[in-house]
């Protein structure tokens, strides 16, 4: 007995040696292998179609420089920066893996070190952590003799990191950039500092380029183009035309022109632009500047399109809310558009779900005849949904209560953004038009004949223009948010504005790859529910207030039709009856605060019931689920275990 005990005890042990044998050398021979699952719903750990179309097409071998201290301290920074420099080796890895022309160099900048001194070279700054050391953390990419430096890698701006490195190397691979103009009368390339204001102590330091400026220069040659240009440079292969407020026909020509020769055309026009406000004496949120509009005259027409000038979008389901005089207050006239009003089966827009666009317009055809007869395919980028309607737009900027009094949805969907595309016609059937008024015939004299001047009449190939009806998301307060990491400046997209931007000129200079790489960046997952939930009750409420408003102002009617009618000796004195009319209002007007109060509640009370729900499936849903699976599992195995 003690001898089979003692041989089951040999072949325990020899067989747990053996399995632990097993096991390492599986574990060895497989360590190259990089086999991996990605159950996330957007595949966020898996190269987009993009990149992997980037990387395919490469002929060169690219060098991947990853400058990474590796450190030895516990404390938290170190620990976090860590953990993210893993997350960046894991993707390169990925990179590594799908083509053979990536190479990757890992190297650790030590002081005063040979990979210090490399990372100097290609512009890598090290950063002081509270431990006194220097954290390096940055990738420089390189082919042949053109070099790229990603921005300052940064776990915040983790979803920028494939499409910031697939930029790169597609740049290194493929120098040539293609020249982009941009027409706008908005400081938008920023303004230099006076340095004379400077001394005398009153400020002067001058403003930055607007992110969307900053971000196309690194991928295109980025030029101005001015406003009274007569004719657009042959170079520029794409123009951006931003808020052109009194644009004049001369300019406006040059533009239809440029069109005719097959140039790419993204025009930013705006009903009501809040950041060229001509009256800066006060907050244009607040009502403290005319509104500025700009449209394109003389081309819309041609096109079949037409922008109402004084008019914006409402829409109840794209509410945003926004801080008004210390208090938040829902804004449908600023739209927060989720997939719902974004085309998703076009390549500009079908990575993007969300944009902020504070007042913008909406486009509609001139003529039915117009819209058919100039042959151009027209497609809808940006849209409201049904529950939408136009209100004025200098009521919109001064009053959310003002503007939406009497709001109906039009039951119909509104285009903010469009895609025209076909052949274009010109607007300028006579030619160029004259800078100065025609000298009058004199009697007897025979009209002169115009003689022809060389302008296009038609375009010989197919080409698009992209229309928006807004221009003000292109600015920094709606584009990005600017954030200090390791004393660094960082600037983040903020929502999809700076992204769909991109995503159109790279689309019209012909590179969609970079599209779908970037789809990182834009992920977004609202509470769509909630949303409609908050919408209705809105609805209910914006009535709740215009009754008051009624009430207020028949009110003061009756008051003032007491007043007319009373003694004028007594000025200052009420009579019975305006007492019983002030009475009667004081009376109304606390048991409407107390309905209002009443709303407010349920409102609350709905949206927070919807909430918890929600919470509770997500917090309780999967430990139930493991918990009836295990004794599911449990009864199944007691009922096929045979009892002794």
């Amino acid at each position: 007995m003690n001898k089979t005990k003692l041989e089951h005890g040999l072949f325990s042990v020899a067989g747990i040696a053996a399995l632990s044998v097993i096991l390492v050398a599986i574990n060895f021979l497989a360590s190259p292998l990089r086999l991996r699952t990605d159950l996330t719903k957007e595949k966020l750990h898996t190269l987009s179609p993009g990149t992997k179309t980037i990387l395919a097409k490469l002929d060169t071998p690219v060098k991947v420089r990853f400058y990474s201290t590796q450190t030895r301290g516990n404390s938290p920074e170190e620990v976090f920066l860590k953990n993210y420099a893993k997350r960046v080796e894991d993707l390169l890895s990925e990179y590594r893996q799908s083509s053979r022309n990536i190479i990757i160099e890992k190297l650790d900048p030590q002081p005063d070190s040979d990979a210090e001194d490399s990372a100097r070279l290609d512009g890598v700054e090290g950063e002081p952590l509270p431990s006194g050391e220097t954290f390096y953390l940055g990738i420089a990419v390189s082919s042949l003799d053109e070099k790229a430096l990603l921005p300052p890698l940064s776990p915040r701006n983790e979803n920028l990191l494939e499409y910031e490195l697939s930029r790169a190397i597609a740049r290194v691979a493929n120098p040539t950039k293609v020249v982009v103009g941009v027409m706008t009368q908005l400081p938008v390339f920023g303004q230099p500092g006076n340095p004379m204001m400077r001394q005398m102590g009153q400020g002067g330091g001058g403003t930055d380029p607007w992110a969307f400026v900053s971000t196309l220069k690194r991928d295109f040659e980025v030029r101005p183009v001015e406003m009274a240009v007569e004719r657009i440079d042959e170079a520029i292969k794409v123009l951006l035309v931003v808020h052109p407020r009194d644009i004049t026909p001369q300019a406006q020509f040059a533009i239809d022109q440029f069109v005719l020769r097959g140039g790419k055309l993204v025009a930013f026009l705006d009903p009501v632009s809040l950041v060229d406000q001509r009256n800066t004496g006060g907050n244009p949120m607040m009502g403290g500047g005319p509104p500025s509009a700009s449209t394109l005259d003389l081309l819309l027409p041609t096109w079949g399109v037409k922008l109402d000038k004084s008019k914006v979008v409402a829409d109840v389901n794209f509410v945003t809310r926004m801080m008004r005089q210390n208090r938040v207050e829902p804004t449908p006239t600023v739209l927060s558009v989720n997939a719902a009003g974004i085309n998703a089966t076009d390549a500009a827009t079908a990575q993007i779900d969300s944009l902020l666009l504070p007042f913008a317009g909406a486009f509609t055809e001139e003529t039915a005849a117009a819209a058919s007869g100039n042959g151009l395919k027209r497609t809808a980028l940006i849209k409201s949904t049904r529950d939408s309607a136009m209100v004025e737009g200098f009521l919109a900027q001064m009053s959310v209560a003002e503007a939406m009094k009497g709001f109906k949805p039009g039951g119909r969907e509104l285009e903010i953004a469009v895609r025209l595309a076909g052949k274009f016609k010109t607007a300028f059937p006579d030619g160029k038009p004259q800078t100065a008024p025609a000298e009058p015939e004199k009697p007897g004299e025979k009209p002169k004949e115009k003689q022809p001047d060389g302008s296009l009449k038609e375009s010989k190939t197919e080409n698009a223009v992209v229309l928006i009806a807004d221009a003000d998301f292109l600015a920094d307060q709606f584009s990005v948010q600017v954030q200090e990491f390791f004393g660094q400046r960082v600037i983040a997209p903020r929502g999809g504005n700076l992204p769909f931007v991109q995503n159109l000129v790279e689309q019209m200079a012909g590179d969609e790859n970079l599209i779908n790489a970037r789809s990182r960046a834009t992920l977004n997952r609202p509470f769509e529910r909630v949303r409609q939930i908050e919408a209705q009750a809105e609805e209910r409420f914006r009535s709740k207030i215009e009754d008051i408003e009624k009430n207020l102002q028949e009110t003061q009617r009756e008051l003032n039709e007491l007043q007319r009618s009373k003694d004028p000796k007594q000025k200052f004195i009420l009579s019975p009856e305006q007492q019983v009319a002030l009475e009667k209002f004081r009376k109304q007007e606390a048991e409407t605060k107390l309905e209002l109060k009443k709303v407010r509640k349920e409102l609350r009370a709905e949206i927070e019931s919807l909430q918890n729900r929600i919470k509770w499936l997500n917090i309780a849903a999967m430990p139930l689920l493991v918990a009836f699976a295990g004794a599911a599992f449990f009864i199944l195995k007691r009922k096929r275990t045979p009892t002794t």
